[in-house]
């Protein structure tokens, strides 16, 4: 395992040198900084802190807690626990911006109800080793440091950094609140217990690491700790995401998608940043390290156009804007095009932005968005985006664009973090709008991450773009896998082949299946050629739109797909209804059933 982050705290720690003072964005008595942000973004903020004014804030009862074990729902109690931090954020911000105080007494409420809140972890993650069964309550005296516990602490540190002084001519007890339970919640456990996603070593790690650690580092230098204590703190986040980055690829690919970029490559950045600010630039070299350069420029390979990307895994096709952070990122790994991919998206989304739940939950990245607005508003974003193919042999991610067409065909195997059963699978877009889909992943239950996982529909090949060999889908795992994997990629076309049989749990010796996908830039179009010695398949085709067929001709989403060697079985209406899977797909999908043939199945898009 390289221990480049390692390496770097330890050169600083061993000299020496002092931490300096961690000091992000102008606290709020430093009213000139808030008065310079632009009108149009201050009336937004100081009208969302009005939304809140008079909050109700619902109370958190252990039933709520207990409704995980006893039904598997985790939305209900989410629903209420991130509505409290959403409030309280926007309330923050709006008084920070307004300086008037007429927030400062629902803030104070806000503060009080998270800090009387047994515990900040999840109802789905109250456990203490990784895969453990979650318990049913907490226990208020062993801290668990999940992913919102450690958001929880980063936001009351937060607030604490930008309106002591304001909160201090209330009562100097508010202040000293937040201390004690940062500390109890945070700092000790953090110092004092090994939670799984800190690293041990070996141990695959995935987005929990790089998002907590960001969040722990937060709240130990937005805070007024000790300086041994951020040493100790710096030391072992370090640690972390050495851990974290020796399941990375030199490619860069977040084997999460697109969606889980945002909280894996994104936070990753956040904590280097904040490691080499308060070192003095200790962390800076790690951003001209070729591997976190390939990591910032994923999100603009796999963006097609507009609000979707190419997903898989539990991944959205709807998996969120670019901005403020990504731009960042672009600018610190020295990529202008990254800068100019985040700056187009961020003034095409304009107010679409500040609803995603990441701007809405961490008030870091809101302040981040706050004084770097007018920058990324100012951008010229006229200049056309430099699309480029590309294959990350790390998972077998290939992505190919003609005029029309945008295609990704997802190799690889059966055991990315978040894992769908979807190896081979083809995802298509005609004019910028799905065609061949991969429909997303529904909200998340007990179920999901259990060893119940493959029994929901949308985890399984037969709801991709995939055959169905003799009855039988893929299986999950490791050694579920496409073979003998080759690309080609030319000015001309684009191709990829593989053979899926090992993907199957075919039980024959001697079995193949090979699928070649080949997008024909020079002639704008698509073809997928299946060839195979297995008996009774049946081939699946999800699509965006209702499909009209007629003989071996299927019009939809815009498109004609023209098929020989198979013969249609079944058009079937997906009804989409699940909240989650509704934020990416406002009307239903249609899975499109062939049964094979010939020995050979050729499709033909136009």
């Amino acid at each position: 395992m390289e221990m480049r982050f390692q390496e770097a705290a330890a050169q600083f720690l061993s000299g020496g040198a002092k931490l300096k003072p961690f000091f992000p964005f102008p606290r709020a008595e430093e009213r000139a900084a808030f008065e310079e942000l632009p009108d149009a973004l201050k009336e937004r903020l100081i009208l969302e802190g009005r939304r809140w004014q008079g909050y109700s804030w619902p109370s958190i009862h252990a039933t709520d807690y207990m409704a995980f074990s006893r039904t598997g729902n985790r939305v209900n109690f989410e629903n209420i626990y991130f509505g409290r931090r959403t409030a309280l954020n926007s309330l923050a911000l709006a008084e920070c911006v307004e300086g008037e105080g007429r927030f400062l007494d629902e803030i104070v409420n806000g503060i009080f109800a998270l800090c009387e809140e047994s515990a900040w972890q999840l109802p789905a993650h109250n456990s203490y080793a990784r895969g453990a069964p979650q318990e049913p309550l907490p226990d208020s005296s062993r801290p668990v440091l999940d992913l919102f516990a450690c958001e929880t602490g980063a936001q009351l540190a937060c607030i604490h950094y930008l309106l002591k002084e304001r909160l201090d001519e209330i009562s100097p007890f508010i202040s000293q609140r937040i201390s004690r339970e940062l500390e109890r919640r945070i700092i000790a456990p953090y110092l004092k217990e090994h939670f799984w996603w800190m690293g041990s070593g070996e141990e695959p790690m995935c987005n929990w690491t790089p998002w907590c650690t960001q969040n722990i580092l937060l709240a130990a230098f937005l805070h007024p700790w000790p300086e041994d204590t951020r040493r100790q703190i710096l030391q072992k986040a370090s640690f972390s995401c050495d851990c974290f980055l020796k399941d990375y690829e030199d490619d860069g690919c977040c084997d999460e998608g697109a969606q889980y970029f945002r909280r894996a490559g994104l936070c990753l950045d956040a904590a280097c940043d904040l490691m080499d600010q308060v070192t003095g630039g200790a962390f800076r070299h790690l951003y001209q390290w070729e591997k976190i350069r390939n990591i910032a420029a994923y999100i603009a390979n796999v963006h097609v156009d507009g609000k979707y990307y190419f997903n898989f895994a539990d991944c959205s096709p709807v998996a969120g804007r670019c901005g403020v952070r990504e731009f960042l990122f672009g600018k610190r790994t020295n990529q202008p095009e990254l800068m100019l991919f985040a700056a187009k998206d961020y003034q095409a989304a304009n107010e679409e932005i500040y609803q995603e739940e990441i701007y809405r939950l961490n008030l870091y990245y809101r302040l981040w968005n706050a004084f770097t607005y007018a920058q990324l508003m100012a951008c010229d974003s006229s200049p056309p985006l430099r699309r480029r193919d590309i294959f990350y042999p790390s998972i077998g991610l290939f992505i190919a664009r003609s005029r029309s067409f945008s295609l990704a065909v997802k190799a690889g195997d059966n055991d990315d973090n978040h894992n769908h059963n979807d190896t081979g699978s083809i995802t298509l877009y005609k004019n910028g709008e799905p065609l061949l889909a991969d429909i997303g992943v529904e909200s998340y239950t007990r179920r999901t991450f259990s060893s119940q996982r493959y029994e929901i529909w949308t985890m399984q090949s037969g709801y991709h773009n995939l055959p169905s060999i003799e009855g039988m889908d893929q299986r999950d795992g490791p050694r579920y896998r496409a073979l003998d994997v080759h690309t080609d990629l030319t000015e001309k076309h684009a191709l990829i082949s593989m053979d899926l049989a090992g993907a199957y749990p075919l039980s024959e010796p001697g079995r193949f299946y090979t699928r070649e996908v080949i997008l024909h830039k020079d002639q704008d179009r698509t073809t997928l050629t299946d060839t195979t010695n297995c008996g009774n398949v049946i081939l699946n085709f999800i699509v965006s739109r209702k499909p009209e067929i007629s003989e071996n001709r299927i019009y939809t989403a815009g498109a004609v797909m023209e098929f020989n060697g198979g013969q249609l079985l079944t058009v079937e209406t997906l009804a989409i209804t699940d909240e989650r899977l509704r934020t990416a797909w406002d009307h239903d999908l249609y899975r499109i059933r062939l049964f094979m043939t010939d020995r050979i199945f050729k499709l033909n898009i136009e």
